[in-house]
Order: C-alpha cells, then sequence, then structure tokens
C-alpha cells in the first residue's frame, strides 16, 4: 500500500495521470476499456497474482508495456516474469527514481515506433502486432525469445557480448557462470534457423552473437 503510493506520487510528479489498485483482480479488468501507456504491476496482489496478470493480458493481446515489482528478485524469478510478458522486472527494495526512468525508457522505445517493422534476411518482425515470420511463414516465440530477437534485430551486422545480451534483454547483471544465454539462444535458433543452408545467428567464439 504505502509502496504504490510513493510510486504514484512520484509519477504524478512528473506529469503522469495515475490510477492504483489494491487488488489483482481489480487491476486486471480495469484496463479493459481503459487506455493506458503502461502499466506497473506487484506480484504479492490478492485474488490475482502479478504474474498471472501479465500472462493473461498478452493472452489477450494487450500490448501494454509492463514493469512488475517484486520482493523476489533471484535471476530465476526475474526470467519468470519477462517470460510472462514483462517488459522490465524490479527487485524489492527499489529506488522509485530508478522506476521512473525505467518506465520512461521503455515508453521512448515503444513510441519510437516510426519503426514498426524489423528486418534481416528472411526475417520479418512487426513490433505493433508483436508478430514474426521467416520467409512469410509465421514464427511463434516466447515472449523473452521474442525481445532476445528484437535486440538482435536492432543490433543486426554487429556482434554482440552476453554481458550485454543479460543486461539488455534480461535486465540483469552478467553471470560468467550462467548458461542462461546460451539455453535461450539455442531455442531461438531452433525456431529461426530452419535452413541449414542460411543460419542467421552466429556464433563469434570468445566474443558472443551476431545476426547476419
Amino acid at each position: 500500500m504505502r509502496t504504490a503510493g510513493f510510486v504514484a506520487a512520484a509519477l504524478r510528479q512528473i506529469g503522469s495521470v495515475v490510477t492504483h489498485e489494491t487488488d489483482g483482480r481489480a487491476g486486471y479488468e480495469r484496463l479493459h476499456g481503459n487506455a493506458f501507456d503502461a502499466a506497473v504491476v506487484d506480484v504479492m496482489l490478492p485474488s490475482m497474482n502479478g504474474l498471472e496478470i501479465v500472462r493473461a493480458w498478452r493472452a489477450e493481446g494487450a500490448e501494454i508495456p509492463v514493469v512488475i515489482l517484486s520482493a523476489r528478485s533471484s535471476a530465476d524469478e526475474k526470467i519468470a516474469g519477462l517470460e510472462a510478458g514483462a517488459d522490465d522486472y524490479l527487485g524489492k527494495p527499489f529506488s522509485v527514481a530508478e522506476l521512473v526512468a525505467r518506465l520512461q525508457t521503455i515508453l521512448r522505445r515503444v513510441n519510437r515506433l516510426g519503426e514498426s517493422v524489423l528486418r534481416a534476411g528472411p526475417l520479418e518482425m512487426n513490433l505493433v502486432t508483436h508478430t514474426v515470420f521467416r520467409n512469410g511463414t509465421p514464427v511463434e516465440l516466447q515472449p523473452l525469445e521474442y525481445k532476445l530477437l528484437e535486440y538482435l534485430m536492432r543490433n543486426r551486422g554487429r556482434v554482440v557480448t552476453r554481458a550485454t545480451i543479460m543486461e539488455s534483454v534480461w535486465h540483469y547483471s552478467f553471470d560468467p557462470a550462467t548458461n542462461v544465454v546460451e539455453t535461450r539462444m539455442s531455442r531461438l535458433r531452433e525456431k529461426i534457423d530452419t535452413d541449414p543452408k542460411n543460419r542467421l545467428i552466429r556464433t563469434i567464439r570468445g566474443f558472443g552473437y551476431v545476426l547476419t
């Protein structure tokens, strides 16, 4: 309750119009019939938790940017939140100023949609409908796979390191002991690199990956 009040006050200070609910089901239902620029969702909510809310919104096709707040800030918890469809995940305790900055970054990215379609060779990504095609054939991606591919497509032709991928896609400091990037990259390759004669994602040993 107090956290919501602090966040609402900070957002109002920068000119935002803020609505908030303390019940998960009420927050989920408020989205319908109302136009919001973004949502900040706590995981621990009565009647419907934050992850359930985000999954339900995404299943219905809602494109609203979402930042999840949670006292659980391990890598696995953060990955679960991003896979549910959140755009960012902030662990408690957190700086309200940082939350506001992250929201503004997400909104700038969303509002930059003069470029609504990304293309790289046979790949086409629609940033409005969140759909991906290879040679005109739809490719079904999980939310985190979509974000990873978007990052690669925005940096096509450039080598990106595991560290920058972790920080940009997972919003998590790089841990040399984790293989989460390799695991997710392998799954993404299984879905988009279906033509062995035209591999799109290349591994640059000792450096990272490049989408050619």
